[in-house]
């Protein structure tokens, strides 16, 4: 039986992923990954091209179904009801309205092009969470305010820099209240000297106290912010721990190859 609201739960993970596989055919990209955030915490996911690290996020999302395993987002299965004889898929329409709990931010910002940058933030407090437009645009100036674009409400993403974009995608994802951020590489499409921009509203995030698990090349976001790095190699977790344990003194060979490459 599901335990959710339990006494059993009460200091249960807000994220709980517990021995996930997942393949692209033959390709098996997960294998066998369990990991728990805690409320508040940040986790940063580090490793290799191809390790699997987007495709975790993205089951966490439920944007990818899991073929085994199970993942909890506050004591919820995602994508999933249990019963007596185990997990059975929900409709999307029940999976999408799970998915509110989890804001993401992808490499990409997936802007609406045609809707101003308020109309970007409103959208889906008003179809999603049937927010009244006076609500809605109250909630999505003060975001806007949050992320350093406060005057940029009434522009189009064309005219905004790729950094701006990004961070109204933050913005975006914030208004739906998640109770963890997802963010997949959020700087890698950004030129560099943009990159510090987003970072900075990232750090200010997590030091707000919101729950993030945040894959990125950004080993010096990681060092700073993060309170646990997990590093992944070949669909598995190899290695995870304190900031320092892992960047700066790696038990797994694995890792230290990875981490002296980067360097």
């Amino acid at each position: 039986m599901d335990d959710v609201g339990s006494s059993r739960n009460a200091h249960a993970p807000l994220v709980d992923i517990s021995r996930v596989s997942k393949s692209f055919g033959s390709n098996e990209v997960l294998k066998d990954v369990s990991l728990q955030v805690e409320k508040g915490q940040v986790v940063c996911i580090i490793g290799p091209s191809g390790s699997g690290k987007s495709t975790l996020l993205n089951c966490v999302n439920h944007l990818e179904p899991i073929d085994s395993g199970s993942i909890k987002t506050a004591g919820q299965y995602i994508g999933y009801r249990r019963e007596k004889d185990g997990l059975h898929k929900l409709s999307e329409y029940a999976a999408a309205k799970q998915r509110r709990a989890v804001g993401m931010v992808f490499q990409q910002f997936n802007l609406f092009p045609h809707m101003t940058v308020r109309e970007n933030v409103t959208f889906s407090q008003t179809h999603v969470l049937k927010r009244s437009r006076t609500e809605a645009t109250t909630i999505a100036g003060d975001l806007l305010a949050r992320v350093g674009l406060g005057e940029k409400g009434d522009a189009y993403p064309s005219s905004l820099s790729g950094g701006q974009q990004q961070r109204v995608a933050i913005a975006r994802a914030l208004a739906l209240d998640p109770q963890v951020m997802l963010f997949d590489e959020p700087t890698s499409a950004l030129d560099p000297e943009l990159v510090d921009d987003v970072l900075v509203v990232m750090k200010k995030l997590a030091a707000s106290g919101m729950t993030m698990l945040v894959v990125t090349h950004e080993l010096g976001f990681a060092r700073e912010v993060a309170d646990v790095v997990v590093f992944m190699a070949d669909g598995k977790i190899v290695e995870t721990g304190d900031p320092t344990s892992v960047l700066e003194n790696p038990v797994e060979a694995r890792t230290r190859q990875f981490i002296s490459r980067i360097h």
